[in-house]
């Protein structure tokens, strides 16, 4: 890649350039936008040392670079780029280098600023996306060829009208631009151009149009990620030819064309309209294509599912990247062999001449099968592809039918080329596994049944509608049912539903049970008298028959689903059966299976800092709500139980059910201090997390007295120095953070810290807890360089001991953004908010109060940044959320409603504003009491921001009130002399003496809203 050339913006606001070099770039921000009369644009000399900058400066251009100089700045940004005074286009090997680098430039920006010359939004006040819409349409940016690359290479990119006004971000804007452009959202998101075929690429640029004809080539050449020797003169035609070549070579090798054989179509099944997998299709070709070494995998799933359906639609999408595709049928070892016989005639069409083939009798399939594996083999033919369809009676232990098929006979040897298997069976083990499942969405079936029963309406038939969830998502099925639905008169809940027991007995008896955590959750039933559940769990071995015995009827079924989505497998039961089940087979109720059912989900509930915990505690969830139902219903005998209400409690807040979290813990206290008394350790484990429970409830009195109780018992029990002390040490210091009071917590936090380390160690996670709540603490105080040096240090420790997607280190990375937000570094928040958020959506599901919280800080950056209608979406996501999950007066929703007062604020709806605060305000004083929210970091964010409103209204008295009382309160939690108490004072002091035309406001004083920075509170068992 050619080296980069910047623009430097200096702190004195002059611009200057800095020359290309080989050292590391900095952080810098890139223009996009379309040139205007080629003397009015500054270039390369224009920026040199001795240029006369009073000439330069009166050019139009210069507009533009003073626009993104100064948008850069706020974004925290020193560097940024211009094409046309960053290139010096007098040197021909420069301009071919930077043409040929382009792309990834754009791409390694951290802004794109499209400046839009030809749209322009009145100066109203209001952010009315009307009033540009139609301009911004149609903008000729989006009919110029160099700016396609400019729209899909950055990630994050801003569009800007001609006054310099933000308009919106592509991701917000993003089906607009679908419609102008025809480019997939998925592309403007960032999905790798690789998975896009070389038509529809092109098909991106056919609107598009450059200066000069050969351009129009060249401006794609990021875009297939190529590189070309520039040869302008040569025609916009052999430009075309040139760049065909070099993305076969790319995609194919060099030798492509000795190997090249088209496709035998007669040879493929006939294909059915294809709906969704989008998926899917991106891990196979994630898996298949771009290694160097060989790539097999296996779709592997129940029959019907559209196995052979999805392999189609791949080669449809990606057949340009392959030299050869030949499709086998694998059903049996004669119809494989008799595939190999085809290849061989099809290869011979394409390349008679071929020496390994051309000799050979195509009558004897034995010698045909060697050769097409030795002619699959040769050492540049590298770029094939191979599907084995319907292997569904593989050669594998346990499978005693002659017929069996042992598919490594039918594999070339070498380590080359690709290969598509299909089949039923979860054992096959020749490539990547990829587990096909039933489709989920069911507007998808919707759309299966749409297209077979030719009924454009289908979505507006209730019973249409009803017989797609009772089929739940299974394709062969849904297919079935569409020739039935096709009659006027049909009964989807009876003629379709008898057909489908039918073909769910006769198609699915092949699934192969394998040994997963079925048996792992029933073994801890092994105890009890019952002998057929003793023999049931007496091994793996018995309860493996047991199940094969359901899958052979076709009442059970392997579910991979499970394995992909969390990490390890199990069964699946068919929702009608399980209905059956529950209504019909189990319909009077069985006390001792109640308690049977308790004992093994709550003997797998699993303890946070386990690995893949949280992965097992959601699989867990819905199996813990039916016992928890049971339990309040007086359904189960819990005596003796207590230990599984302590694991189901855990269970509940760790997944966000506070209030069923609440019940269970409650009850297994009450039985401990019974059985126990009240101060055994197992109950005081018990206390501890109520206290935890307590403080995420926003019950800080509750905790505050649930932990003294927890901790006076453990240094009776313990010592002052053991680790369930320290753990509750910890979260007395996050709970005294929450309340204000940050010295007593910051003398907790130091007597945790110092205790893990001599106990634990430095890396421990429990030591690592503390590190982050120390930070978060530091961070509170205004102490914001000790904040960042705890937080790094806790980040590395969570990633190298847990990894970068688990949820103690998200908690980090969501706190750095706070952090960094704090400090002014927007982007770096940003950034951290956004992989925090990814990571807890993936993880938790976008409800999680984890999950909410990031999204309640996203909304506050969004509102730093200006981007208004983005941070209003993210603050009522947020508020709904919490007040669904916690409730109308909990801190975290009291927070994010202070954060709406703001935005609402920066709007200019004042009197929404006002209501806001009043509403967090009141409540965090409820909530806390009057005395300790004087000195709560959030309250006082609201009393500020109050104070502010009150001066920008002209209530100067009210006012003054607020910023004495704001002043105060941070006086007390950060010391006079923090950054707040000096801001403070200035506005107090703006009030003493301004006459009575002035105004202080937020105009003047723009604070940041409430960064949500969380404290990490270990639970304990039981």
């Amino acid at each position: 890649m050619a080296f980069l050339r910047l623009l430097q913006r200096k702190q004195d606001g002059e611009i200057v350039l800095r020359e290309p070099t080989s050292d590391h770039v900095p952080a810098y921000a890139i223009l996009s936008h379309t040139w205007g009369k080629k003397e009015e644009e500054v270039i390369l000399q224009d920026m040199e040392v001795g240029a006369d900058m009073t000439k330069v400066v009166r050019k139009a251009g210069w507009k533009k670079i003073e626009f993104c100089a100064k948008q850069a700045a706020t974004d925290g940004l020193q560097y940024f780029w211009v094409d046309t005074c960053c290139i010096d286009k007098k040197n021909a090997v420069e301009l071919g280098a930077a043409i040929n680098s382009m792309f990834r430039w754009y791409q390694n920006a951290a802004r794109c600023y499209v400046y839009l010359s030809d749209v322009s939004q009145p100066n109203t006040g209001a952010d009315d996306q009307r009033a540009w819409e139609e301009a911004f349409r149609k903008s000729r940016w989006f009919t110029r060829g160099w700016t396609l690359q400019e729209l899909i290479a950055p990630r994050l990119v801003d569009f800007f009208s001609l006054e310099g006004k933000r308009l919106r971000s592509k991701l917000s804007l993003e089906s607009k631009i679908q419609e102008i452009t025809g480019i997939a959202k998925n592309t403007l998101r960032g999905d790798l151009l690789s998975n896009f075929s070389i038509k529809e690429r092109r098909s991106w640029a056919e609107r598009r149009n450059t200066t000069i004809e050969e351009d129009e080539v060249y401006c794609l050449i990021g875009i297939f990620d190529v590189s070309m020797v520039l040869n302008y003169g040569e025609r916009k035609d052999q430009a075309f030819r040139r760049l065909e070549e070099h993305i076969h070579k790319l995609n194919k090798g060099v030798d492509f064309d000795q190997f090249a054989v088209g496709l035998n179509l007669t040879s493929f099944p006939e294909a059915t309209q294809f709906v969704a997998r989008e998926k899917e299709l991106s891990k196979m070709h994630e898996l298949l294509y771009g290694h160097s070494s060989r790539s097999y995998i296996v779709l592997h799933g129940l029959g019907g599912i559209r196995k052979t359906q999805l392999a189609i639609e791949y080669i449809r999408r990606y057949k340009e990247k392959y030299t050869a595709i030949f499709w086998l049928n694998a059903n049996d070892r004669d119809s494989l062999r008799l595939s190999f016989r085809d290849v061989a005639q099809q290869v011979l069409k394409y390349h008679p001449s071929t020496s390994l083939l051309a000799g050979v009798d195509l009558d004897d399939l034995d010698k045909v099968l060697y050769a097409v594996k030795a002619w699959l083999n040769l050492q540049k033919n590298t770029h094939w592809l191979m599907i084995y369809d319907n292997y569904d009676n593989p050669k594998i232990p346990g499978n005693l039918d002659r017929s069996a098929i042992n598919i490594r006979q039918f594999l070339p040897q070498s380590d080359q080329g690709s290969a598509i298997i299909t089949t039923r069976s979860s054992r096959v083990r020749q490539g990547r596994r990829v587990y096909i499942q039933k489709l989920l969405d069911i507007k998808e079936g919707l759309k299966i049944l749409s297209n077979t029963s030719g009924r454009k309406d289908i979505a507006d038939d209730p019973g249409a509608v009803e017989l797609v969830k009772e089929l739940d998502g299974l394709p062969l099925a849904l297919s079935t049912a569409g020739v039935v639905v096709k009659a006027p008169d049909y009964e989807p809940t009876t003629r379709v539903l008898r057909s489908l027991t039918i073909y769910d007995i006769a198609d699915h008896h092949r699934s192969d049970p394998t040994t997963e955590p079925g048996f792992e959750l029933l073994r801890h039933a092994n105890s009890l008298d019952d002998l057929w559940i003793q023999e049931l769990t007496k091994d793996e071995l018995n309860f493996n028959e047991a199940v094969a015995l359901l899958c052979s009827f076709g009442l059970v079924n392997p579910d991979g689903a499970l394995k992909q989505q969390f990490g390890s497998g199990g069964y699946s039961v068919h929702s009608c059966v399980h209905s059956w089940t529950v209504f019909v087979l189990n319909k009077e109720w069985d006390e001792s299976f109640a308690r049977l059912a308790l004992r093994c989900v709550a003997s797998k509930v699993p303890m946070r800092d386990e690995t893949d915990s949280w992965m097992l505690q959601r699989r867990l969830l819905q199996h813990a709500v039916r016992q928890e139902q049971a339990i309040l219903e007086d359904k189960v005998d819990i005596k003796g139980m207590q230990w599984a209400l302590h694991k189901l409690g855990l269970l509940f807040s760790e997944q966000g059910k506070l209030a069923e979290a609440e019940a269970m813990y409650t009850r297994a206290l009450q039985g401990k201090e019974e059985v126990l008394g009240p101060k055994h350790i197992l109950t005081l484990n018990t206390v501890h997390n109520l206290g935890t429970l307590y403080s995420d409830q926003g019950k800080l009195a509750e905790a505050e007295a649930m932990y003294t109780r927890a901790l006076q018992g453990c240094e009776e029990a313990l010592g002052p120095k053991h680790i369930s002390t320290l753990d509750t040490v910890n979260c007395l210091g996050a709970l005294y953070s929450d309340q204000g009071k940050l010295a007593e917590a910051e003398a907790m936090y130091t007597r945790a810290l110092q205790g893990c380390e001599e106990a634990l160690g430095p890396k421990h996670i429990s030591t690592l807890n503390t590190v982050h709540n120390l930070g978060a603490l530091y961070s509170d105080q205004g102490k914001l360089a000790e904040a960042e040096a705890m937080y790094t240090r806790a980040l590395q420790g969570c990633e190298e001991a847990l990894g970068p997607k688990h949820i103690s280190t998200l908690n980090t990375v969501n706190n750095l953004g706070a952090l960094y937000s704090d400090q002014g570094k927007l982007a770096e928040a940003e950034a951290m908010y956004t992989r925090a958020l990814q990571g807890y959506e993936e993880a938790l599901g976008p409800k999680h109060i984890s999950t909410l919280d990031t999204v309640h800080n996203l909304g506050a950056l969004y509102s730093n940044q200006g981007k208004l209608a983005e941070a209003e979406a993210m603050c009522t996501r947020a508020l709904q959320g919490f007040e669904e999950a916690l409730g109308p007066k909990h801190i975290s929703t009291l927070n994010t409603v202070h954060n709406l007062g703001e935005l609402y604020s920066d709007q200019g709806k004042l009197a929404e504003a006002e209501a806001m605060y009043d509403r967090a305000l009141q409540g965090y004083e409820d909530a806390l009491s009057l005395e300790l929210a004087s000195s709560y970091l959030p309250a006082l964010n609201t009393v500020f921001a109050f104070g502010d409103l009150f001066s920008r209204t002209d209530r100067k008295d009210m006012a003054k009130v607020m910023y004495n009382r704001a002043l105060s309160g941070y006086a007390t939690a950060q010391g006079p002399s923090s950054k707040r108490c000096r801001q403070l004072e200035d506005r107090l002091q703006a009030l003493q003496v301004a006459s009575a035309e002035s105004k202080v406001g937020q105009d003047e004083f723009t604070e940041p809203g409430v960064a949500n920075s969380r404290s990490l509170k270990r639970k304990l068992p039981s």
